[in-house]
């Protein structure tokens, strides 16, 4: 059984294909996780080997990975200009340090953060960076480690769409959206606390 994409409150047939980084061998760093390869090793990673090997499709709506995207550019700007051309980025990865190469970034139908294994809230901050200081308007897609609990926060801070795994339950992932009727704190769905948004009455 596939992956299932949930777009704002719908389940919906998926029309990206995601462009996955060539596997390397990572033996002795496992247990660490990739985020701190560079910490362990002084190596990068999506290492540059990954991004120059990463194979590209000639034809269809594909999401790639940031700096697979930022080293073919110039190739794909008629496929990025016919809305052909998405990317995703690691959690650990500084989207905000590539601004100048990427250009506008409203020129992205879509933009996807995925996580490897969730381990903290990088998630959450990227989605609100993105948002509201880079002026993000279009598709913000969360994908790979999702867990159940963490939808309505992601929904909160402006995910329009999850790519649920396989083995998890994607009707009940949808009703995740909406653990919460009335949320407390303002965020980027709904930006005032709800003491400014219900009145009180006096006792």
């Amino acid at each position: 059984m596939n992956s299932q994409l949930i777009v704002k409150d719908k389940i919906v047939h998926d029309d990206w294909v995601k462009i996955d980084l060539p596997k390397i061998d990572m033996e002795v760093k496992k247990q660490a996780g990739k985020v701190v390869l560079f910490k362990l090793t002084g190596d990068d990673f999506p290492t540059p080997d990954q991004i120059k090997e990463t194979q590209i499709p000639s034809s269809g709506k594909i999401i790639l990975p940031l700096k697979a995207y930022l080293l073919h550019k110039d190739e794909l700007k008629d496929r990025l200009n016919k809305g052909e051309i998405a990317i995703w980025v690691l959690s650990h990865e500084e989207i905000g340090s590539h601004l100048n190469e990427l250009g506008d970034l409203n020129q992205f139908p879509l933009i996807a953060v995925h996580i490897d294994k969730f381990a903290d809230g990088r998630i959450f901050s990227i989605a609100t960076q993105l948002r509201i200081n880079f002026k993000f308007k279009n598709e913000l897609r969360a994908l790979g480690d999702i867990l159940m609990d963490q939808l309505y926060f992601l929904k909160r801070c402006g995910y329009t769409s999850y790519l649920i795994r396989s083995d998890r339950d994607t009707n009940q992932a949808l009703k995740s959206l909406s653990d919460f009727s009335e949320p407390y704190q303002g965020a980027f769905d709904i930006q005032e606390p709800v003491w400014r948004r219900k009145n009180r009455k006096s006792l």
